[in-house]
């Protein structure tokens, strides 16, 4: 809801702020008076193309700001908060400043929420605050997307529900074919993906590779390669520890031999000596079994020979090509020919697969086709419900011989939506063809249009605000009567504002906004016009009713009329 609107140096208003708040409000004053710049500072804040003809001759630059309150939880307050606007919680509604500037050069800006924003967010927000419904102005219901969701919202419950239903059907159906299309047009490239596997899995296992096996290889092949240099280190190695040489110097076991001899022989007299003692003993078992390894040693390394080498090289050889192809070590090519197994049996369960596809299809088709079916005489009930009552509206309206049509229609193929095409057409008397809203009927009229649909929609699908420009174009008397009371009916779930130049609907207003247009001249000739917009109190509302009614708002006689059209107004709310 519209709290409050500021003007700025817009057409022929220099400053003006509105008051609003919920329930009908109504703006009035002369022709020319400059009542349409209220509805062209809403259409600015609604993301409008801007105008430098509509600032104020003279100004740099004309403003419109809107104070709003929202729910907290709604879209638009989501959609704002999106887009960095602050937002202040007050009384469990979240209160929002929308505004857009527009300079005499041409160039526009917008704010959401105190941030610079793009004017496409404005128009986001619009679309989801405010509906305007003028002589030039687009119909909020006019698309046939917007159509189809106001009669489904009017369907209610069952509609709900079966939209449901056929919704999470047909994403199965659609899921389903998608997958089985595409398993049918990947099939050749599968094939040759599970053909290519086999062939891999084939040359892994007829090499047979181990577990850490090019490690072992690698450690195998640098041994073999210096053979000769570890045996002569392992022979020398096991001189030094014992040697066989008659009149070499003492080995290291004989070493260490005779110095356990030397301490064991005066180990009696200081036991610290017999513990070294033991320990040295301790020492030549250890050399000893050294010595035994090294001559095993050598004795291994004459058993292998050029031609181990040349085998271990060869393995190594055939494993490094399973690296180059599959994975860096070999324990990562056991581990992709694992995952390769497993790709390979999926791979050969496509065609079962497919198979399970036509049948979970087949009956999904069935089923979304019952569905979709039910959805449709769901939808054409609501559609012949919603057109008689919009019909009898029209006639309360002045237009007694028009209807609005709703046609439901198969639709050439399933869509997420359903199986129809809707479509609201306005026949605008017997015998005449239904013509889609917005074309046959003059401006005034697709207005008259529009408030019926808004009048039977509002407790199912309201927008916070709704602004009516000239509804009441090209009729009086009694049907103006019945335009004001609908504009209370609708203002029993929305905000409204309506421009209008007939008393009788201005009489039904809780809040009254007049625009009072002043000019004043020089000597010259010259002049400027300015126009005040103020909010009327009870006793000025009747001088502007009974100005409205006789143009002469000091008439006795137009001011007991007046007094009259307000009474039998709020009499008729009140029933």
């Amino acid at each position: 809801m519209i709290e409050e609107m500021r003007i700025r140096d817009l057409g022929v208003i220099t400053d003006a702020t509105l008051n609003l708040g919920p329930g009908l409000t109504v703006v009035t004053g002369e022709t020319g008076a400059g009542k349409t710049m209220v509805i062209t500072a809403l259409g600015l804040l609604r993301g409008a193309r801007s105008d430098a003809g509509a600032v104020r001759l003279g100004a740099a630059s004309a403003s419109a700001e809107a104070v709003l309150r929202l729910d907290p939880a709604s879209g638009a307050a989501l959609r704002a908060a999106e887009a960095g606007a602050a937002l202040e919680e007050y009384d469990g509604a979240a209160e929002l400043i929308l505004a857009r500037t527009v300079t005499s050069e041409g160039r526009s800006r917008a704010y959401v929420g105190g941030r610079a924003a793009p004017v496409g967010v404005l128009a986001e927000l619009g679309d989801q605050l405010v509906v305007v419904h003028g002589q030039s102005d687009q119909l909020r219901l006019k698309g046939a997307p917007a159509q189809r969701q106001a009669l489904d919202k009017f369907g209610g419950r069952p509609v709900e529900e079966a939209i449901r239903d056929y919704t999470a059907t047909f994403g199965q159906w659609r899921d389903a074919l998608a997958e089985r299309d595409r398993l049918r047009s990947e099939a050749r490239e599968r094939l040759r993906e599970a053909e290519g596997l086999e062939a891999a899995l084939t040359e892994i296992g007829d090499l047979d590779p181990q577990p850490g096996e090019d490690a072992t290889l690698k450690a195998e092949s640098m041994r073999l390669g210096n053979l000769e240099e570890l045996r002569t280190a392992a022979l020398v190695a096991h001189q030094a520890l014992v040697s066989e040489d008659i009149g070499a110097s003492a080995d290291a076991v004989s070493l260490v031999d005779e110095a356990k001899r030397q301490l064991e022989a005066v180990a009696e007299h200081d036991a610290d000596l017999g513990k070294l003692a033991e320990r040295l003993a301790e020492v030549g078992y250890l050399l000893a079994d050294i010595s035994a390894e090294l001559a095993g040693y050598g004795t291994s390394l004459d058993g292998e020979g050029a031609g181990r080498l040349e085998e271990v090289e060869s393995r190594r050889a055939a494993l490094s090509v399973l690296v180059r192809k599959y994975a860096p070590t070999i324990d990562e090519v056991l581990a992709w020919q694992e995952d390769a197994v497993k790709r390979l049996l999926e791979l050969g369960s496509d065609s079962s697969r497919v198979e399970e596809l036509d049948d979970e299809i087949e009956d999904l088709d069935r089923r979304v086709h019952e569905l979709a079916e039910a959805l449709s005489v769901l939808r054409r009930t609501a559609a012949e419900d919603l057109a008689h009552r919009v019909s009898e509206e029209l006639t309360a309206l002045a237009m007694p011989d028009a209807q609005l049509i709703i046609d439901v229609t198969a639709a050439e193929s399933l869509t997420i939506h359903g199986a129809d095409d809707i479509s609201f057409m306005l026949q605008p008397h017997p015998g005449s063809a239904p013509r889609a809203l917005g074309k046959g009927a003059s401006g005034g009229e697709l207005s008259r249009v529009m408030l019926a649909i808004e009048v039977v929609l509002a407790a199912v699908d309201p927008v916070p605000t709704f602004v009516f420009d000239e509804v009441d174009a090209g009729v009086g008397g009694k049907a103006a009567v019945e335009i004001g009371r609908r504009l209370a009916m609708l203002a029993e779930h929305v905000q409204v504002i309506v421009v209008t130049h007939l008393p009788q609907v201005a009489a039904f207003a809780a809040r009254h906004i007049r625009v009072t247009k002043n000019v004043s001249r020089d000597g010259e000739g010259g002049g400027v016009t300015a126009s005040d917009v103020e909010v009327l109190p009870d006793d000025e509302r009747v001088r502007e009713l009974a100005r409205m009614l006789a143009g002469q708002e000091d008439s006795a006689s137009a001011r007991a009329h007046a007094e009259e059209l307000l009474a039998d107004a709020a009499r008729t709310v009140a029933r």
